[in-house]
């Protein structure tokens, strides 16, 4: 799932490892959701847009459906 987690996050100059430990995570799941190897659960995803006071459409990019669905 593309996301602007690392943009955002750099615009805030937070490190990975100081995101992590606000959401209760590991720095690799942090690195692993903004290169979109890992899509976070709706849960964490809540959590990570309520740290940056934003909306979870403003910082993931549902994906787009496939034909037929």
């Amino acid at each position: 799932m593309k996301n602007r987690l690392k943009v955002l996050r750099a615009e805030r100059d937070w490190t990975q490892a100081w995101l992590a430990a606000e959401l209760d995570v590991s720095r690799q799941t942090i690195n692993a959701i903004e290169t979109g190897k890992y899509d976070p659960s709706l849960p964490l995803a809540f959590k990570i847009a309520q740290l940056f006071n934003l909306r979870i459409e403003e910082i993931f990019e549902a994906p787009a459906a496939s034909k037929g669905e």
